[in-house]
C-alpha cells in the first residue's frame, strides 16, 4: 500500500505566468554564446597558450590514475 504524498500548495501566479529562474540561468547560456561568437567573428584570437600550465600537468596525472 503505497503511503499519501502531501504537496504544498503554490501562491496563485500573477498575471497567468510564474517564471522563476536564478541569475545564472540566464547569464551562463549567454556568456558562453557570447564567447562562441566571438570566436567564430575573430578566429585569429583563438590561438593556443604558450607553454604548458601546471593544471595541464594535474590532468594529466588524475588521467594516469584513472587509466590504472
Amino acid at each position: 500500500m503505497s503511503a499519501p504524498t502531501h504537496t504544498r500548495p503554490h501562491p496563485a501566479p500573477r498575471d497567468g505566468v510564474d517564471i522563476r529562474l536564478p541569475w545564472w540561468a540566464l547569464v551562463l547560456p549567454a556568456l558562453a554564446f557570447a564567447a562562441l561568437l566571438a570566436l567564430i567573428l575573430n578566429p585569429a584570437d583563438a590561438h593556443a597558450a604558450s607553454g604548458t600550465p601546471a593544471l595541464t600537468h594535474v590532468f594529466e596525472h588524475l588521467r594516469e590514475l584513472l587509466v590504472r
